[in-house]
């Protein structure tokens, strides 16, 4: 059983129901419908914000436990969801699915983050978009959540030189504060990054 499995197991949501804040400011702002693909999306509060927006929802996660409470909530919030158990390490991607690909606070040892964020690129149709805040390299001092370890921490290049063809809706990286659940708590330094495929 992976730790994130044994994290989810609690009635509580451990990040709470609420979609991360960043999210929601976007969301409203590229207007943005179709499929969209939640990855590492844990206990499905970001899905479900998705599903209400009125997006055919996808959410992938490794973790069964946090796929039972996102059917949970979505049921709390009368919307449908897709869940499936995908471990990001043996995933298909298909090439031009999605219409949104979205990933909060999703983090993965380098070679499986640049692997991932190779897939995504690929994955997304032509105009569609990429949305995500993830912790930076600069987090670990801030002690506010994510990972302990800078080998699971972004750096601001592997967006902009990945996806430099795109279309760079909104790129930032800095302080934030963040109060999602028990685990992301404060002041926090994230990536945000939302780019637009190339329309063919």
């Amino acid at each position: 059983m992976n730790h994130w499995n044994t994290r989810f197991q609690s009635e509580n949501y451990v990040y709470g129901k609420e979609p991360n804040v960043f999210l929601k400011e976007f969301q409203k702002k590229i207007e943005v419908s179709g499929d969209a693909l939640t990855i590492a999306e844990g206990e499905g509060r970001n899905a479900v914000y998705l599903a209400e927006q009125g997006m055919n929802v996808t959410t992938w996660d490794y973790a069964e436990s946090g796929l039972i409470k996102t059917r949970k909530l979505a049921e709390e919030r009368d919307v449908k969801i897709s869940t499936e158990l995908v471990d990001l390490n043996e995933a298909s991607w298909e090439k031009d699915k999605w219409d949104e690909i979205v990933c909060i606070f999703g983090h993965f040892p380098t070679e499986l983050r640049q692997k991932t964020l190779q897939s995504v690129k690929e994955a997304i149709k032509p105009g569609g978009y990429f949305l995500t805040e993830v912790y930076s390299k600069y987090q670990l001092p801030y002690k506010s959540g994510g990972p302990q370890d800078i080998n699971f921490l972004y750096k601001p290049e592997e967006f902009l030189e990945l996806f430099e063809e795109w279309h760079i809706v909104h790129f930032f990286m800095g302080e934030v504060s963040r109060h999602e659940g028990e685990l992301h708590n404060g002041l926090s330094h994230v990536i945000q990054f939302v780019g637009q495929k190339p329309k063919e």
